[in-house]
């Protein structure tokens, strides 16, 4: 039986995968380069891609795993570049979910901070329509001192 799949990527950031999502042209991609650049920086200690635009999502044993498409393995969108390959890990465990282009509030409720996918409850960060990803996603693996 074939998994589910979604829209969104997924980066493996240390030992657990961010799953990137959004509206189409929201920058589920451009977010997911900038955290590979971010680990050849030294600003991460390891980052790499598991998919990108479209990734099978499965439950298994109170965990979500996360996988890229088959057409789509170690390719990931360069907006004015085109599609470029990348080395790209085969499966992973998600431990974040990026909700881009969401409703957002100041001081969010904690049933805010949370997603629902596959039957697996994952923490959540929303982020505004026209703000930059990045540097709300460090503050909160910095603060957080690691994903889930």
């Amino acid at each position: 039986m074939a998994t589910p799949t979604i829209h969104g990527s997924a980066v493996l950031v240390g030992a657990r995968a961010v799953l990137i999502r959004g509206p189409s042209g929201s920058g589920k991609s451009t977010l997911a380069l900038a955290l590979l650049q971010a680990a050849d920086h030294g600003a991460l200690p390891f980052a790499r891609l598991v998919g990108d635009d479209r990734v099978h999502v499965e439950a298994a044993h109170g965990r979500l795993l996360v996988r890229p498409a088959a057409t789509l393995e170690g390719q990931i969108e360069v907006r004015g570049l085109g599609v470029r390959r990348v080395e790209h890990e085969p499966v992973a465990v998600v431990g974040l979910t990026v909700e881009l282009g969401a409703a957002v509030e100041r001081l969010p409720e904690p049933a805010q901070q949370e997603a629902l996918i596959a039957g697996v409850r994952l923490p959540r960060l929303a982020v505004a329509a026209g703000v930059d990803p990045l540097p709300l996603l460090m503050a909160y693996i910095r603060t957080a001192q690691a994903i889930p």
